[in-house]
């Protein structure tokens, strides 16, 4: 530290307490403001600190301000709290740039029992304040940086007991500003860090979220490919039949004669084949078309009005291959029509997941009879849509964390624990919501409620 410089022609005010009064005073502040001050942290320590510390050196203004770089390049103040005498005034940042702060900043102990304004007649603030006499400290870390100023002012000249005093206090507690500063730049980094791993995180989970829809798609395109093949191959199969029943039928029609029997049955050979090639490229065609739409739909969060049950009724369509190569089977109860204004793409999301969710977790290796039951019902408040298999259900230990992402009971056989939380997640976005189904029965239910306000 250096030396602590007193203003030209101060004069020492006689001692008005013996040592031994004086140092039980000093203790006596030091217990109470301590104790007001353990209380609080934050912005509210340096408050309660500034007004104590003025009514315990009885001086009109403390200031706690923190060091910072100003617009301009130069060393500054903010101020953290500022007490004026009768209640706290507004913070504010200023330039230590010809102010006894600065060398307060530079970590010497500063004190002028009166005339600092003649001192620094460029500290304008000081002659708002009225300032006659100074005392300040710095606020100086565990790694030796200075951190901020914590200073007392007042209109009167200071004694020199209150100068032990206040040089004391403001020492003990400027350690402790210090500390508290530290604690905040350590929260404050802290904060940055769970953030920056809160954004990785959701980053993180978006992409697994677009590779799970990525993956039920792709599991479709494997399915659908597969069921189209054989209808194609029927098809075709026929196509070429027709084509040697239409050269048979030439033959015969260029040759001298041909029975009325061997044309009926060329025609009829003709009509069978290409019922057979109508009906399977018809099959084909509605199975790449259900597929088509759901395809198209997922990347599609935009609302439309449409038939829930017959767009259901398509999910399950496209699903079948897979539903049959897994041996469940899927029974439908659902209205005549019901228009609801909905995202198709995350409605045949939701449907796809539960769908696969069942066919993946549902069934013991040895389960014959597996079923399926989807029911969609209208109400007062909206729809309701139920799901549920007849499997072999779920431990109830474990049934209030089926929504938790990343939770399976597949753990290390392909299972990513993203499937219901994705569903939890857009049934959300369209204003509903899922929830387990509790009635009594063999299984695994889900109730899925979208809004009437959708409609």
């Amino acid at each position: 530290m250096s030396a602590i410089p007193t203003a030209e022609g101060g004069e020492t005010a006689g001692r008005l307490f013996s040592e031994a009064e004086s140092r039980r005073l000093a203790e006596a502040a030091l217990r109470s403001i301590t104790l007001s001050t353990s209380r609080v942290q934050g912005e509210a320590f340096f408050r309660v600190l500034v007004k104590d510390l003025a009514a315990a050196l009885d001086v009109a203004y403390v200031i706690a301000g923190r060091l910072l770089r100003m617009e301009d390049g130069s060393e500054g103040v903010q101020t953290l709290a500022v007490w004026g005498g009768e209640d706290w005034l507004p913070n504010l940042s200023y330039s230590l740039a010809g102010t006894p702060c600065s060398n307060v900043a530079e970590q010497s102990m500063c004190f002028y029992p009166c005339g600092v304004q003649q001192a620094y007649p460029e500290d304008l603030l000081l002659g708002e304040m009225g300032a006659q006499s100074y005392v300040g400290t710095p606020m100086v870390g565990t790694d030796g940086q200075s951190l901020g100023i914590l200073v007392a002012l007042d209109k009167r000249e200071i004694s020199a007991d209150k100068h032990l005093l206040a040089l004391s206090l403001l020492s003990i507690f400027a350690a402790r500003c210090a500390a508290e500063l530290q604690h905040q730049d350590r929260e404050a980094a802290l904060e940055r860090e769970v953030q920056a791993r809160t954004e990785e995180l959701r980053l993180a989970t978006t992409t697994l979220v677009e590779r799970e829809k990525l993956a039920t798609l792709g599991g479709m395109v494997a399915s659908v490919a597969h069921e189209v093949n054989s209808p194609l191959g029927i098809a075709v199969t026929a196509a070429s039949g027709l084509e040697e029943f239409a050269s048979e039928l030439l033959r015969k029609l260029q040759g001298d004669k041909v029975s009325r029997h061997e044309l009926q049955a060329l025609a009829g050979h003709l009509r069978d084949a290409a019922t057979l090639v109508v009906g399977n490229l018809e099959r084909a065609s509605s199975l790449m078309g259900g597929f088509k739409t759901l395809a198209v739909d997922q990347g599609n969060e935009d609302s439309q009005r449409m038939d829930v049950g017959e767009y259901l009724r398509s999910i399950v369509m496209v699903h079948q291959p897979v539903l049959r190569s897994a041996r469940v089977n899927v029974q439908l109860d659902l209205p005549e029509r019901l228009d609801l204004r909905l995202s198709g793409g995350m409605f045949s999301q939701v449907i796809s997941n539960l769908l696969l969710n069942a066919i993946n977790h549902a069934f013991e290796p040895e389960h014959q009879e597996r079923e399926l039951r989807i029911s969609l019902k209208s109400d007062a408040d909206g729809c309701l849509l139920s799901v549920r298999d007849n499997g072999r259900g779920v431990a109830p230990e474990l049934r209030h964390r089926l929504f938790e992402p990343f939770f399976t009971t597949k753990r290390g056989a392909g299972g990513s624990g993203l499937g219901l939380h994705i569903v939890q997640s857009l049934c959300q976005r369209m204003g509903g919501e899922i929830r387990l189904d509790d009635r009594p029965g063999p299984g695994l239910g889900f109730l899925i409620r979208l809004p009437r306000a959708l409609d």
